[in-house]
C-alpha cells in the first residue's frame, strides 16, 4: 500500500513510539533503519545529525527500553544494576530521528519498502538493517528457544540476564552451574570468558562450595590466558574447562530434567547458561542478504554485497577481521552513516577507518582489554594493528583498565542515544 500520513498513522498508533511517524518532506531522500542497537541507534543518530534535516531518518525497533548486552556480565556479577544497562530512543527522536515502536515482518526489495507488522509499509532510498543475532536451530541437542527459560542464553540483554541472574542466586549451596560455549563467530569473543569470571565473583561470596564447568566445542578463546591466569589467582577450584579434547564439541541437553550430557557423562546442573551458535537476526534472511548464517558486506561503505541500497551492521554482517562487538557495530555505524550522506547529499566521504577494543573484568578492579584498528580493502575490513593485556600485569594498571571501560561505557553510550 502507498504510505501516506493517515494510513501509516492509522496502522502503526498501537505500536509507535515516542512520536507518530512524520509526514515525509517531499524530494527529501528516506533512509530506514532496522535494529536499534549499537549499530542501528548510531547510524540513525548520525544521518540525522550531520544531514541537518537534508534526510529523512526512521528508525524501526520493537522495543521501547533498550538493554545493552555488552556490560551485562557485570550485572551478573554484582558491579551494575539492571537499570542502568537501559536506554530510551527519546534523545534520538527529539534530535530529528522518526522512531517507530514495530517489528519489520517484510522487505520488498524492488519496491524499496518495509512492512510493519501494525500494517502499512515504509518506503526507503537506503535501507539499514542492525538486528543482532538470532541463534542457530538445533545448534545445541535437546535446547530450543522453547526451552529459554529454563536454560538461558542471556545473549540478548534484559529479561534473559535477570533471567540468569535469578537462577545464580538462587543456586543451592555447592550447586553446579554449567555453561555451554559457542561455537567461532559469535557475538563479543570474550563475553562468554567474562561472564563465567562474573558469575564466579557472585558465587565466590554468595556459594564459596558451588562449581562452574565450561562445556567448550573451542580449541581456544580470546584473552585465554588472561582469564586463565584470572580464575587460578580469585577462583581457585571452583572453575573446570570441558573443551574438544573432553567432549566438549558434544554436547546434549535436557531442560527438563536439568541434565548435561558431555560425549555420554551427565551432569547435573542447577544452572545451565546455554549460549547456541549463532546467526544474523531473521530480518537479514527476510531481506534475502545472507550468504550462510551472516551478510557479507562491503567494508568501505558497509554495503550488502548483494544489494547496494542496503546497509548491513554489526553482529549480523560478514565484514572481514572485526569482531561481533558493540564497539564494532557503533565503529562500522559512522563508515556506513557517511557513505549514506555522500550517496544521498553529495558530502565528502573519506576513507573507512575502523576501531574496536573488548573490556573484561575478572574481579573486582581486574580489568583486561583487547582491541585493534582495521581499514577497509575490497575484499574485507582488514586489521592494522591490535594490542592486548599481558599476564603478570600490576594491580594499578589492571584497575586503570577497568576504569576505562567504564568511562567508554558511559562514552559510548551517549554516543549511540544521544
Amino acid at each position: 500500500m502507498k504510505l501516506n500520513r493517515r494510513s501509516f498513522i492509522a496502522a502503526g498508533a498501537a505500536t509507535a513510539g515516542f512520536a507518530a511517524p512524520m509526514l515525509r518532506a517531499a524530494g527529501k531522500p528516506r533512509v530506514v533503519v532496522i535494529g536499534g542497537g549499537a549499530g542501528g541507534a548510531t547510524v540513525a543518530r548520525y544521518v540525522a545529525k550531520d544531514s541537518k534535516g537534508a534526510i529523512d531518518v526512521t528508525l524501526i525497533e520493537p522495543t521501547r527500553q533498550y538493554y545493552t548486552c555488552f556490560f551485562s556480565n557485570l550485572y551478573l556479577g554484582g558491579f551494575r544494576d539492571i537499570e542502568s544497562l537501559g536506554y530510551s530512543y527519546g534523545k534520538l527522536a527529539s534530535g530529528g530521528v522518526n522512531v517507530v515502536h514495530d517489528w519489520a515482518i517484510g522487505i520488498d526489495r524492488d519496491a524499496k519498502t518495509v512492512a510493519l507488522a501494525g500494517g502499512g509499509t515504509v518506503p526507503y532510498d537506503r535501507l539499514v538493517l542492525a538486528p543482532g543475532i538470532d541463534f542457530v536451530e538445533g545448534a545445541v541437542p535437546g535446547w530450543s528457544v522453547a526451552a529459554q527459560n529454563k536454560m538461558p542464553h542471556a545473549y540478548k540483554g534484559g529479561s534473559q540476564t535477570e533471567l540468569l541472574k535469578a537462577q545464580i542466586d538462587a543456586m543451592p549451596q555447592g550447586g553446579t552451574y554449567v555453561m555451554v560455549a559457542p561455537p567461532n563467530p559469535y557475538r563479543c569473543p570474550p563475553g562468554p570468558y567474562e561472564r563465567i569470571s562474573m558469575v564466579a565473583h557472585t558465587l565466590k561470596a554468595n556459594n564459596p562450595t558451588a562449581k562452574i564447568i565450561i562445556v567448550d566445542p573451542k580449541e581456544k578463546f580470546s584473552k585465554q590466558a588472561l582469564f586463565e591466569e584470572g580464575w587460578d589467582t580469585h577462583y581457585s577450584g571452583m572453575i573446570e574447562r570441558l573443551g574438544p579434547d573432553f567432549g566438549g564439541d558434544k554436547v546434549e541437553v535436557n531442560p527438563d530434567e536439568m541434565t548435561v550430557n558431555v560425549d555420554g557423562e551427565i551432569i547435573k546442573a542447577d544452572v545451565c547458561n546455554v549460549i547456541p551458535a549463532m546467526k544474523a537476526g531473521r530480518v537479514c534472511d527476510m531481506a534475502g542478504v545472507n550468504d550462510g548464517n551472516w551478510a557479507p558486506v562491503n567494508g568501505h561503505t558497509m554495503q550488502s554485497r548483494m544489494d547496494e541500497n542496503i546497509h548491513v551492521l554489526g553482529d549480523a554482517c560478514a565484514q572481514g577481521d572485526m569482531p561481533k562487538s558493540g564497539f564494532s557495530a557503533n565503529s562500522q555505524a559512522k563508515v556506513a552513516a557517511m557513505a549514506i550522506r555522500g550517496a544521498l547529499t553529495g558530502s565528502k566521504v573519506f576513507p573507512a577507518k575502523f576501531s574496536n577494543t573488548c573490556w573484561s573484568l575478572i574481579d573486582t578492579d581486574d580489568g583486561v582489554k583487547v582491541g585493534a584498528t582495521y581499514e577497509a580493502t575490497d575484499e574485507k575490513i582488514a586489521k592494522v594493528d591490535g594490542f592486548i593485556s599481558q599476564t603478570g600485569e600490576d594491580a594499578t594498571l589492571r584497575k586503570a583498565t577497568y576504569e576505562e571501560s567504564v568511562g567508554w561505557y558511559a562514552g559510548i553510550t551517549a554516543d549511540i542515544f544521544g
